[in-house]
């Protein structure tokens, strides 16, 4: 095997796993070289980024199956392996995590407080972001997901601003809500499948209908979007937390959300996904226009930013549960540029503010005088936020709206109303900051932009007018693994379906969730006590809550079902009487 082969073999866990080696070995670095702390960290990040660009030049475009995959039994016990795969939906998310990773250390330059600590912490949630990006294994999966709470609690908590406690410990709040809800899901799952598959590999697990799995599911992820109204954590953590934080929050942590959804929540649950499609749609259009409006008001322009971050992923939510190949390419091509434009923005704010402290818009105008590359830049970064054609943002959104339209036209016509807002606020933040006669004294002798700073925006500038004009690029790469996701969604959908639609199965099925919603609504009236079901008959009743209400049981008779209850029962006669606890 030539050393070329071994390293495409093994480049998942390469990528995944530089970044902690990296952070490890600056454990032996004396804190007192700064100097050396910094290019250290900065080659780590740039040596993985270079090891991302060796994953997409071997990616096969047309293969929609999961490449350089990786599967090694982890805990055999209980089936959790270390499977790790890369598709076309994952492929330019880890590229995208490792290429705003040096880009933000760059941004770390100011930092002078315990310097190998933070470095430490930004590879360390490098390799957190990637491994979610990564990972074929629910329980891993997980693992990664919780491993970059820790980095970025810190980095908020400890380098932030004046709230910063305050916002670290909401962020850890309302994620460790979704990740306790998703690791029950998880769990649930396994108890439920474990039996037949003996494993984790989500694409083994059986699809399922619990509703309340699902909803599990779907509010972690919704929380870590964030989606309305799960969102008040996000303005805090932007702001107080200090620049290359605010850049990996928006740029990646925030996508991990929506890649959950699309990774798991539709091909685990695709009747109850379809289900609860117009909810979910109307909770993106409510946070694309609210997002919208909030953002117009903000004084800080970091708050500005966070909020038109709640208004631009939900373009993506909404673009997802389209299920068109229109909309969902387009959802993962939007979320590939906010990391791009969000990310630059936030950039653009910490050059000013190491300059002048402060955030506020009042503080500022005419800086075009004073720093005219910054302007330029600020003034392209802007428009590509807005989605203007010839800019990555246009594709994106239009490819959104195209797939939305075709589904429902009333869902398009409100959600590009966000569009006209977001247009609104960022021009007028653009132009209070920007044009205009100097009016504070203190943004008389800003420099401009020094080779640093131009180092870190320039390549970000690049990929929007990339990204805009040769847009095929990034969508060739995606086509494959979107149809085969919609497919397959599709597939298990309409097979779940077909199980409730064929005769005598349909009323003895139905009609067993149908006593089972009434045992646990009136469990005296089927002559079974609660405190007499085992762990079994429980998960059964359960699981017949949520089909109960979802289908039309009046057609079927509860006479093919009874024996489904009554069989314990009689079984329970013949035993010794049990009693209810407390009774004589």
């Amino acid at each position: 095997m030539t050393s070329n082969s071994l390293l495409t073999s093994n480049i998942l866990t390469i990528i995944t796993f530089t970044p902690a080696a990296g952070a490890l070995l600056l454990l032996f670095y004396n804190r007192a070289h700064v100097r050396s702390i910094r290019s250290f960290g900065l080659i780590i990040a740039l040596l993985t980024f270079a090891f991302a660009l060796h994953l997409v030049a071997h990616f096969e475009s047309g293969n929609p199956d999961f490449q350089f995959s990786v599967n090694v039994p982890w805990i055999p016990s209980i089936g959790i392996d270390y499977s790790m795969g890369v598709d076309g939906i994952s492929l330019f998310l880890i590229l995208l995590t490792t290429l705003l990773s040096p880009l933000a250390i760059l941004a770390s330059w100011s930092i002078t407080d315990r310097v190998k600590e933070y470095f430490i912490f930004i590879l360390l949630l490098e390799t957190g972001m990637i491994g979610v990006f990564a990972s074929l294994d629910l329980f891993l999966f997980y693992v990664f997901w919780e491993v970059m709470l820790v980095p970025m609690y810190f980095l908020i908590g400890v380098w932030g601003g004046e709230r910063r406690i305050y916002a670290a410990m909401k962020f850890v709040l309302y994620t460790m809500i979704g990740s306790v809800l998703m690791l029950v899901a998880i769990l649930a799952l396994y108890f439920l499948h474990g039996d037949a598959t003996g494993t984790f590999s989500f694409f083994v697990l059986a699809p399922s209908a619990e509703l309340w799995l699902f909803v599990a599911f779907f509010l972690a992820f919704a929380i870590k979007v964030p989606l309305f109204p799960f969102h008040t954590w996000l303005p805090d953590a932007h702001v107080e937390a200090p620049t290359a934080g605010s850049v990996l929050l928006a740029g990646v942590l925030l996508k991990m959300g929506v890649y959950g959804m699309v990774r798991f929540s539709l091909p685990l649950f695709p009747h109850i996904s379809h289900l609860f499609t117009p909810l979910i749609s109307l909770l993106a259009i409510v946070g694309i226009i609210y997002g919208a409006l909030v953002a117009m008001v903000q004084p800080d322009i970091k708050k500005l930013v966070a909020y038109s971050s709640v208004s631009h992923l939900g373009f993506i939510v909404l673009g997802i549960f389209s299920f068109t190949p229109q909309g969902m390419e387009g959802a993962i091509y939007q979320m590939l540029n906010h990391g791009i434009s969000t990310g630059a923005l936030f950039l653009l704010v910490g050059v000013i503010y190491e300059r002048r402290h402060t955030r506020l818009i009042e503080e500022f105008g005419g800086l075009a005088h004073r720093m005219p590359v910054y302007a330029a830049i600020f003034l392209i970064v802007t428009l590509s936020s807005i989605g203007l054609p010839g800019l990555n943002g246009f594709v994106g959104e239009f490819l959104v709206l195209l797939g939305t339209f075709g589904v429902n036209r009333g869902r398009a016509v409100f959600a590009a109303t966000g569009v006209i807002l977001s247009a609104i606020y960022m021009l007028w933040m653009y132009q209070r900051v920007i044009w205009g006669e100097i009016t504070n004294d203190h943004n008389k002798n800003l420099p401009d932009l020094g080779r640093r700073e131009h180092a870190m925006l320039i390549p970000l500038v690049i990929l929007m007018i990339w990204m805009g004009i040769y847009s095929n690029h990034f969508l060739r790469p995606m086509d494959a693994s979107v149809m085969r996701l919609l497919s397959q969604t599709e597939n298990r959908r309409v097979e779940y379906a077909s199980d409730f639609e064929s005769g005598s199965d349909q009323c003895s099925i139905l009609n067993a969730q149908f006593l089972s919603q009434l045992a646990i609504r009136h469990p005296l009236r089927l002559r079974i006590a609660p405190w007499e079901l085992n762990i079994g008959q429980i998960l059964s009743l359960m699981r017949g809550i949520t089909v109960a209400a979802v289908y039309d049981r009046r057609q079927c008779l509860a006479l093919g079902s009874w024996a489904v209850i009554d069989r314990p029962y009689r079984e329970n006669r013949s035993s010794p009487k049990t009693r209810r606890p407390g009774t004589q």
